[in-house]
């Protein structure tokens, strides 16, 4: 090694490393060598520059040296010998360093803090090299110090480093084949992002350099680059775990109790005025007491937050002035997005986000995390080396046959290889991660069919269906499965296995037909009103399999739904080709916003309807945030790519009397345990009362036959349901009894008289909701088989007077 004077050369930037620790500084080194030219003569300038002597690291780029060394690049040094931005900086020279290197552990994979120092461990099955990279700042074009990693234990790179700190940031180079035909891309120029960083500071910066090809070669992603992408891409960040969570614990509200808000971390609280403005947008408003005091008076019991693991917005979307808004694009599994932190990018994000969980869940709130674990960010086979793909593209990847390209099952270019054991792995510790460290309560896993699919058919007894079941931690807790995908047979509602619930996209489609007035929707709207068994009872699930929604993100919102014929997307700057064209929605009357007083009290109407028959529904409802208020997009449907007014909820705007209607509806659902049975309708008499717990009846009074159900032209209906057939027991083993009720359904276009049952249904009726009106209160009494007018396109609720028992 060549040294002056037994020292060493080592960069000083600002603030030094918190991972050297140096007894004595010497001179400057400018009192040494006059030019850097003369350091030149002294020290062999070649592939790079030693810093200090470490003991146990091996790198071949160290100049003079086989075993000992840590190396800074010559890039670093010209930045720091040239730019006068840095003219702070200083070359020092170092004596007695006392840190060493250490062989480390394989588990847990990650970046793992002690309190001396951290243990790095990271997968790469088919790698030849790994060299572990550290930066001082985020914006540093490359590391400051660059160890080759030598501990190999089965197909996991380790090492250990004492008195390294939270904070520190760090990437990978990862070394073998770039062999794009045969599954590998290798490329050491391209820093890599740890695909078990619990923290990553500061987002993606476009450049051809993030590319393990040279974008535009005739031979596209068969070249290769030897262009350096560390200045473009977010580093890692090393993390503390310890918080203090103030005696919290998992809430697990039953899902039968549950009622799950779908919302944005920064759409939610962006635009509200009672949030101070420097914190709009983040985790922090989110657990500000003008957000709770809003959710909890609002009645949800749940927030279901869409992705909030790091994300990187496509290239097409930057280059056009837009962004991933949504967050569908993951690149970090672990990390809370930096986007959505105000305290700090360099793992202040994470105690952030422990602090909204923890606010919220002292508010009785749980948090449901969407999360992505079928695709990643890295797009197909033209996309950038980010992660996974440069660690072990082969290993992480689901491949074709031509291991060029990518099975994509996902729509996005790529689907993450969730059958293979180190994927799985991943998946499930980054699930009980989100669990343990972070205490969420439930995840809703996006386009989960992917994930269950073994060679390319969805199998319910795959093994990441059988590694969630028996995991202790992560089986739970909610699991909550949008039960589709793009390819062939992905299309999976009602064929999850027990344990799991399902966004039920068959409830919203045929509730939302029904109230534009189909034909023929009469036997499957009461399969949706009741639980949807056709779907869920055959496998020994419950009612609560089904997550009823009429709206989420991916489509119009409810007012929306009622305003708009035709998506309007021009935004998106697709020219409005992109988001879902059958939409089942109706617009009164007149596409878009009018002054028209009839069309917006039809609107009005219809919004009561939906909201209606999805609180009264059994199972488990679900609403988008601003839904309640009457949020509009303008009629853009896929607002995927919109950070803008368009997405963020318009508080000044919202609608007071449908927020007052929706409250008192969830008020209601809550009151009343008939509207979220946890066991299936029978049809058949009660022991002791003699009355089916349900029955059904046309407008005259008439109990329904199956003939009934076939008529096309039908749209009105009526159900009884028995506030004394509920098949559960209160938790002290009591029976739960509660009033009995009888709703009205009339989506015909005129008023229909409705003929009350007869008396051994219930003597006296109290109307306590109808759509036609916008409150929710007790009105007239009504005798047994009188006669009630029930307006066009409305509901009518009627409640029994009183909860004695009923009996023929």
């Amino acid at each position: 090694m060549a040294s002056l004077n037994g020292f060493v050369l080592c960069q000083w930037h600002r603030r030094f490393p918190n991972y050297i620790r140096s007894r004595r500084l010497t001179k400057s080194i400018e009192q040494e060598f006059s030019t850097r030219n003369n350091i030149a003569k002294n020290v062999k300038l070649s592939a790079s520059l030693i810093c200090y002597p470490m003991t146990n690291i091996e790198s071949t780029e160290c100049w003079n040296t086989t075993k000992h060394g840590v190396v800074i690049s010559n890039a670093m040094l010209e930045r720091y010998m040239n730019q006068a931005r840095y003219e702070k900086t200083l070359l020092e020279i170092i004596q007695n360093m006392d840190t060493k290197v250490f062989p480390g552990s394989p588990y847990p994979l990650g970046a793992t803090y002690d309190g001396a120092g951290v243990n790095f461990s990271i997968y790469a099955e088919n790698a030849e090299g790994v060299d572990l990279c550290l930066f001082n700042q985020n914006d540093d074009p490359t590391e400051s110090l660059k160890i080759r990693i030598k501990e190999r234990t089965h197909q996991i790179w380790h090492v250990y480093i004492p008195d390294v700190h939270p904070g520190q940031l760090y990437g990978y180079r990862v070394y073998g084949p770039y062999d794009p035909q045969n599954g590998h891309r290798f490329n050491p120029h391209k820093l890599l992002i740890d695909p078990y960083a619990k923290a990553i500071a500061g987002t993606l910066q476009w450049d051809d350099a993030l590319f393990g090809y040279d974008v535009g070669h005739p031979d596209q992603d068969l070249s290769f680059s030897e262009v350096d992408s560390a200045p473009f891409i977010p580093k890692c960040v090393v993390v503390d775990n310890n918080f203090d969570w103030e005696g919290d614990k998992p809430m697990r509200i039953p899902l039968h109790k549950s009622i799950i808000y779908e919302t944005h971390v920064k759409g939610f609280t962006q635009q509200h005025p009672d949030i101070p403005e420097e914190i709009r947008g983040t985790y922090t408003a989110l657990a500000h007491p003008a957000t709770i005091n809003y959710l909890k008076e609002l009645g949800i019991t749940a927030i279901e937050l869409m992705p909030v693991h790091h994300f990187i917005t496509d290239r097409h979307l930057k280059d056009n002035g837009l962004t991933n808004y949504w967050g569908y694009n993951t690149i970090g599994f672990f990390a809370p997005d930096v986007r959505f932190a105000g305290n700090g990018m360099q793992g202040e994000q994470v105690n952030e986000f422990k602090e909204m969980v923890k606010a919220l869940h002292k508010a009785g709130i749980e948090v449901i995390l969407d999360v992505v674990y079928n695709h990643t960010g890295e797009g197909n086979q033209m996309g950038p080396t980010l992660s996974f793909r440069g660690i072990d593209n082969a290993a992480y990847y689901r491949l074709e046959d031509d291991a060029r390209y990518y099975t994509d099952f996902t729509g996005t270019g790529n689907t993450l290889n969730a059958r293979y054991p180190s994927v799985l792995r991943l998946i499930m510790d980054s699930l009980r991660y989100w669990i343990q460290e972070m205490h969420v309560d439930g995840f809703r896993f996006d386009l989960a069919s992917a994930l269950a699919r073994e060679l390319h058919e969805v199998d319910k007894l795959s093994s990441f269906f059988d590694v969630i079941h028996q995991d202790p931690i992560i089986s739970q807790v909610k699991l909550i499965a949008e039960p589709w995908d793009i390819g062939e047979g992905g299309y999976q509602v009602g064929k999850f296995p027990p344990g799991w619930a399902e966004w039920n996209g068959k409830y919203r489609d045929c509730i939302r037909d029904y109230w534009i007035g189909a034909d023929s929707m009469l036997g499957e709207f009461a399969d949706r009103l009741t639980g949807s068994s056709d779907l869920y009872q055959d496998d020994y699930r419950k009612p609560t399999a089904s997550i009823n929604f009429i709206t989420a993100h991916d489509g119009f919102t409810l007012h929306d739904l009622v305003s708009y014929n035709e998506k309007h997307n021009e935004a998106n700057g697709e020219d409005n080709n992109d988001g879902e064209s059958h939409n089942r929605s109706w617009n009164c009357g007149a596409e878009g916003e009018t002054e028209d007083e009839a069309i917006n009290a039809l609107r009005a109407k219809q919004k009561r309807n939906l909201l209606t028959t999805l609180f009264l529904s059994q199972g488990v409802p679900m609403i988008v945030a601003g839904d309640e208020f009457s949020r509009t997009q303008g009629g853009n449907n896929n607002a995927y790519c919109q950070d803008n007014e368009i997405s963020w909820l318009d508080w000044a705007g919202k609608d007071e009397s449908l927020l007052n209607f929706t409250k008192q509806l969830i008020a209601f659902r809550k009151e009343h345990p008939t509207f979220s049975r946890r066991k299936w309708f029978q049809g058949m008499p009660i022991k002791g009362v003699g009355l089916e717990d349900i029955a059904w009846f046309l407008p005259e009074g008439q109990e329904m036959e199956e003939s009934h159900w076939q008529h096309d032209f039908a749209r009105s209906l009526a159900v009884f349901l028995n506030g004394h057939g509920i098949r559960s027991l209160n938790e002290d083993g009591t029976k739960i009894l509660d009033h009995s009720f009888y709703l009205m359904f009339n989506a015909y276009w005129e008023t229909i008289d409705y003929k009350l049952p007869a008396e051994q249904y219930g003597k006296k009726w109290i109307k306590m909701l109808d759509t036609s009106l916008d409150v929710i209160e007790a009105h007239e009494a009504y005798d047994a088989e009188s006669k009630i007018a029930v307006q066009s396109r409305s509901i009518v609720l009627l409640m029994s007077k009183d909860i004695e028992k009923l009996t023929k």
